[in-house]
């Protein structure tokens, strides 16, 4: 498998759209968002979402059966000017444990230290193990985060942008 990641913008909407509504359906407790919000979303809104003001889309591609298998995006953070968010990160499971995960993350680190971001942060629900461990291998540590309805606490994780740190991932 050659995995390539390729930038996209509201133009990619449709490509886009395949891959998040089988990330949604695939992993239904994992978003902020739910499958039936976005099922049949007018074109506008899908091209609004790849339009976020700084935003960094991906998809990665394998190559030799040109299907996508991931996809992540980095955004600024609306609260701090030193950090950057990964969100909307998801793999496809037939390709999990491949580094298609590392490359998106590492893709959007490098793009988060390029706009001066000294962090990138992340959501991450409590339960879901092998997300956490796949952010932790890529040198994300664990805060506690919102309160979720239900008692649930939503974890935040971040991991340092400096040089060497970025280097080393």
């Amino acid at each position: 498998m050659t995995i390539e990641l390729r930038t996209v913008s509201a133009d990619d909407w449709l490509a886009w759209r395949s891959v998040r509504l089988a990330a949604l359906n695939d992993a239904p407790g994992a978003f902020g968002s739910r499958l039936q919000e976005w099922a049949d979303a007018p074109d506008n809104r899908w091209r609004d979402r790849l339009s976020i003001p700084g935003a960094n889309n991906l998809l990665a591609v394998d190559i030799d059966r040109n299907a996508v298998v991931g996809m992540a995006t980095g955004t600024p953070s609306k609260d701090r000017a030193s950090r950057a968010e990964l969100i909307s990160m998801w793999v496809d499971p037939a390709v999990r444990g491949r580094g298609v995960a590392t490359a998106l993350i590492t893709a959007i680190a490098r793009w988060a230290a390029s706009t001066g971001a000294t962090t990138l942060a992340l959501s991450v629900m409590p339960d879901n193990v092998a997300a956490r461990r796949t952010y932790e291998r890529n040198g994300f540590a664990v805060e506690p985060g919102d309160v979720l309805p239900g008692g649930q606490r939503e974890l935040v994780m971040l991991r340092d942008l400096s040089p060497e740190r970025t280097a080393s991932h």
